[in-house]
């Protein structure tokens, strides 16, 4: 069986940017690269740093059997937006470098040194249904021992992150459709 071992969940609709400097902060964190990252990777990141706080579970694991499996229904759209306004006058390499989803699966991964199974995936909506049979099939067939999954998203001013550590055999809640979305519904940070 498998367990959602801790989660997180960051939502809001305006001050992107104040939000999650006052976040990185709160946690008192030093990691320069966090400035140079977009705001999908430093939402991702910042999510993945709280779900992670005082967690052992992976201090028992190998770097390969720790993997990340993110959605959203936006893609980089936000970055692209910006990308493309640097692109009118001098196209910025530090903003394209942003310009796919998967950056924020490596700025995770770096941060961590986890070299497991790792995807993105673009929905329409937080699919639950999807997540259960996808990391579900990574954690029984052994492929990953753990892995960080959810959902991360922003657009403008809009944004939501939620990740939930999931492992095989231990725990109290269940990996399950119904626990994500209960999760999911609540207001977070």
């Amino acid at each position: 069986m498998n367990y959602i071992i801790s989660s997180c969940t960051i939502g809001g609709d305006t001050g992107l940017s104040e939000h999650l400097l006052s976040l990185y902060r709160s946690l008192e964190l030093d990691y320069p690269k966090f400035y140079k990252m977009d705001q999908l990777s430093k939402l991702g990141w910042l999510a993945s740093e709280i779900l992670l706080k005082n967690n052992t579970i992976l201090s028992t694991m190998q770097p390969e059997d720790v993997g990340i499996v993110l959605t959203n229904a936006n893609s980089s759209l936000d970055t692209d937006i910006k990308y493309l306004d640097t692109v009118a006058d001098i196209a910025s390499p530090a903003v394209f470098v942003y310009t796919l989803p998967n950056i924020m699966i490596g700025e995770i991964s770096i941060r961590n040194k986890f070299k497991g199974e790792n995807a993105f995936f673009i929905f329409d909506r937080f699919d639950a249904d999807f997540l259960e049979l996808y990391v579900g099939q990574l954690l029984d067939t052994g492929v990953l021992k753990a892995c960080i999954c959810g959902w991360v998203d922003v657009l403008g001013d809009n944004y939501k992150a939620c990740l939930f550590l999931v492992a095989r055999g231990q725990g109290e809640t269940v990996f399950s459709k119904e626990n994500m979305d209960k999760i999911f519904r609540e207001e977070g940070i």
